[in-house]
């Protein structure tokens, strides 16, 4: 059986202070190094236009590229050197969405589970959504893309915001586990009807929400590179120890671990 991670690739600019840096991103990218070592039975499907954007993924052969005829750019701004936990971001906002006509004939036979990872409220349909949840699989939501609306525009980008919408709740009924952080906690409220809610706090650490809370304490990190990508690299840890029948605290705290890892680290694990 096979574990399937759906969502789009990216063309990032890291700027730290002064610092810029081009690089491969995007959810899938990050959390591709954390599957590829802990649970090698995958598949990726992208959406992009740039197929090269695969090339610095460390299977190629697990890739199934969906081309569409645009590809998703992010611009990652950390103003203050020494505390990543402060972010600005912009980005294109790309309208690609994943369709079911997209996944319909690429899809295993044998689905473990689905991790799910939209950067905008464009890529993931409704019907798809519907359609996924056809397989009665577990199913993994990173849900800040949905949130995130264009802003400002600047250049021939926007300022990001976050905000709710109707549909979501609709949305919320498809999946099993989100994975979020407190902010974006707030914005959603508590009337979803969900199975596990795991909200990370940066620095601060993280806490899973099922019929009760458990709270998982941050790995200490004596010298930071890095924090894009971070929170993809937890939720993709927390899923391999989940979907490996480990508890709620042992996943948790093995993410912590794997996203301290992820920190020291320039690009990835």
């Amino acid at each position: 059986m096979t574990l399937v991670i759906i969502g789009p690739v990216t063309k990032d600019l890291i700027i730290i202070e002064d610092d810029k840096t081009e690089k491969v991103g995007g959810a899938n990218y990050y959390q591709s190094f954390v599957f590829e070592k802990f649970y090698p039975d995958y598949l990726l499907i992208v959406n992009a236009s740039d197929e090269s954007l695969t090339d610095d993924f460390p299977d190629k052969d697990k890739i199934h590229v969906i081309k569409k005829e645009d590809t998703h750019f992010f611009i990652n701004h950390y103003p203050d050197r020494n505390n990543r936990d402060i972010r600005k971001q912009l980005s294109n906002f790309a309208n690609i969405p994943i369709l079911k006509s997209d996944l319909e004939d690429i899809m295993p036979s044998d689905v473990d589970a689905f991790v799910l990872n939209p950067l905008n409220r464009y890529d993931f349909p409704l019907e798809t959504f519907e359609y996924l949840k056809s397989f009665d699989v577990p199913i993994f939501l990173s849900i800040q893309g949905l949130l995130r609306v264009p802003d400002i525009k600047v250049n021939e980008n926007y300022t990001i915001k976050l905000d709710n919408f109707d549909e979501l709740t609709h949305i919320l009924s498809n999946v099993n586990t989100i994975f979020l952080d407190e902010a974006e906690k707030n914005i959603i409220g508590t009337d979803h009807d969900i199975d596990e809610m795991v909200i990370t706090n940066g620095s601060q650490g993280s806490r899973i929400i099922t019929n009760t809370e458990t709270k998982i304490k941050p790995v200490k990190c004596n010298h930071i590179i890095d924090t894009t990508g971070c929170g993809d690299t937890y939720m993709a840890a927390y899923i391999t120890q989940k979907l490996q029948s480990k508890t709620i605290k042992e996943s948790g705290n093995f993410a912590s671990q794997i996203a301290t890892q992820k920190l020291q680290k320039p690009t990835h694990l």
